[in-house]
């Protein structure tokens, strides 16, 4: 059993203390981009800062024109006092400023704590990071245009909530105060509103974009829009969603996520060739019979718990070990349960290696202590954390003229974060404020995906969270749901990254009935 606190289970973007500073970046290659004009900073209103810089980008073969508003938006409490400003990025293309039916989508990352650097400069935006076509950063760390950008489907606002980025808490007022899942929705909410309502777009079609943490974020944001704004929005677009915390919090006397992570654990043997022949040959075979194998037997044998004795222990135990690539023996002496750190240390342990958590197709070396039960660093993340943070400052300096010298938090220390009721003997659970939205506001679509090798969260925790939706089965078809034979971010390999902007180009479209 893991002995982890709750808090390392639930933080989905990994280390927690991870910040990165510009003194620490090594030099980069200059990133090529058409020639740009920065606009002088001006005051809106006189808290708030912003530059306006135009570019241009090919998308799908046609030449988009821009402009990059990067700025900061001052938040207010109930007494009109300056509380936090938060950062910002948003692209809106020119030559549509007075088209209502031009969408904007409002988009972060989750952690919590986590910018939205990745979303931005990793998928949606006009700009990203140079990558081999399995997703590794090119060295130097530079950018390109990115001809998969939603640019030209919606206009973009990238969001970095507070303590994130460049977002911080007012002076005077204390950071922690943002710290919760109550506080984190209301500020991004309030920032929502303002931009929405400052930049005369509350008749275009919204959406919201989130990843990880900001699907839960997503979730409670659409709702508390709809419930004290009257704000509706067409599409919430999931990226590796997190609705329901009890699907993947390895906590005692909780078995579902040892049931729910199973196929992602014969999916990464399946990866790393530690499973027979069988169950070698053909991937989506051996991943339906792994999920008939954990949904059946192996749940009735948790369910036996203490009952489950003998010859029947000792064959579930084996079945275990051929879906997974782990030994019986082992997989006895934990009681049948093991979470993912425990499957990550063990399965290539005999090479010193261990899997990543955000993909488990990379691999880390274990230098360490052998008997420990969960990883030091996340090899998976490592990987790409340097290219993000260089061309995020360079891209920022450079190209859309934002003259500070402030440390960019693409991670930060927001521990403790308070989960409000989920703290008081409960698993938070943001499933019911989305089937309260999607119930209301019939026409809000929801498009979810997921990678078949991430371990942080994983396609089956996913899969229960919806459908144990409380939906009306007339709304179940406004859910579209995609997995890619990627990680976390399944937009870093270049087929993930061709396959979402796809779905995408449908998704923005619309249903079929109203698009003839």
């Amino acid at each position: 059993m893991d002995k982890r606190p709750i808090a390392i289970l639930t933080f989905l973007l990994l280390p927690l203390s991870f910040l990165i500073s510009a003194e620490t970046l090594p030099e980069q290659k200059p990133t090529e981009k058409k020639e740009s004009s920065a606009a002088v900073i001006e005051a809106h209103p006189k808290e708030d800062e912003f530059v306006i810089t135009k570019h241009s980008v090919k998308i799908n073969g046609a030449e988009i024109n821009y402009s990059a508003q990067v700025g900061t938006m001052s938040l207010k409490d109930e007494e009109g006092k300056p509380k936090g400003d938060i950062f910002y990025i948003a692209y809106t293309k020119e030559g549509e400023e007075n088209n209502p039916n031009r969408p904007v989508t409002f988009c972060f990352n989750g952690g919590p704590g986590s910018s939205s650097v990745w979303l931005h400069l990793g998928a949606f935006g006009p700009n990203r990071i140079a990558m081999t076509d399995e997703g590794a950063p090119l060295h130097p760390f530079h950018l390109v245009d990115n001809e998969y950008s939603l640019l030209d489907l919606t206009d973009l606002v990238f969001i970095d909530p507070i303590s994130t980025g460049y977002s911080r808490a007012a002076p005077g007022v204390k950071a922690k105060d943002f710290h919760s899942v109550e506080q984190d929705v209301n500020s991004v909410a309030q920032f929502v509103r303002l931009y929405t309502t400052r930049y005369g777009r509350w008749e275009s079609p919204k959406f919201l974009a989130g990843e990880s943490y900001g699907t839960t974020r997503s979730a409670e944001l659409a709702y508390k829009l709809h419930d004290e704004d009257c704000m509706e929005f067409e599409g919430i677009i999931m990226i590796s969603s997190v609705l329901n915390y009890q699907t993947f919090t390895f906590h005692e006397g909780n078995d579902l996520p040892y049931l729910l992570f199973f196929p992602t654990y014969a999916a990464t043997a399946w990866y790393h060739k530690r499973l027979n022949t069988e169950y070698q040959q053909d991937l989506q075979k051996t991943l339906e019979e792994a999920r008939q194998f954990a949904f059946n037997e192996y749940a009735v044998a948790l369910i036996k718990g203490n009952d489950l004795v003998g010859e029947e222990r000792k064959a579930i135990a084996e079945k275990m070990s051929r879906f997974t690539g782990l030994t019986a023996s082992y997989i006895e002496a934990h009681n049948l349960r093991f979470d993912e750190s425990q499957f990550s240390l063990e399965l290539l342990k005999d090479n010193r290696r261990f899997v990543g958590r955000f993909d488990s197709r990379i691999l880390g070396i274990d230098n360490y202590n052998s008997s420990k039960d969960y990883t030091s660093y996340d090899p998976s993340y490592s990987n790409i954390c340097g290219a993000f943070a260089a061309t995020f400052y360079q891209y920022a300096k450079k190209e859309l003229k934002w003259e500070k010298d402030d440390q960019y938090i693409v991670l930060a220390n927001i521990w403790p974060w308070d989960y409000g009721k989920a703290g008081n003997n409960q698993y938070l659970y943001a499933g019911n404020s989305l089937s309260k939205t999607m119930t209301e506001n019939t026409r809000l679509r929801v498009y979810v995906a997921s990678g078949e090798y991430d371990l942080a969260t994983p396609p089956g925790t996913t899969d229960y969270a919806f459908k144990h939706l409380d939906l009306d089965p007339s709304l179940r078809k406004n859910i579209t749901m995609e997995t890619f034979a990627s990680g976390h971010m399944v937009y870093l390999d270049k087929p993930g990254l061709v396959k979402l902007k796809n779905d995408l180009i449908r998704f923005y479209k619309g249903p079929a009935e109203t698009n003839p």
